[in-house]
């Protein structure tokens, strides 16, 4: 039919995922709150959302075709 709106959200929380998860392990000391590594746990959550949203619209898009 059209664009899944699972696509782009998808990606776009995939995206800054894998960015933020990547500043989290290279700057480790500047990213400590309460010895949480704030931008790697935010990181790998965003990742985490992302990567559900892009199996659903994958799964979704299998479906469809049928």
């Amino acid at each position: 039919m059209g664009l899944d709106i699972r696509w782009p959200i998808g990606l776009m929380f995939t995206l800054i995922g894998v960015l933020l998860t990547g500043y989290g392990v290279a700057k480790a000391s500047a990213s400590m709150s309460l010895g949480i590594n704030i931008n790697l746990v935010w990181g790998v959550v965003l990742l985490v959302f992302g990567a559900a949203m892009l199996l659903g619209a994958w799964r979704g898009s299998k479906t469809d075709a049928k």
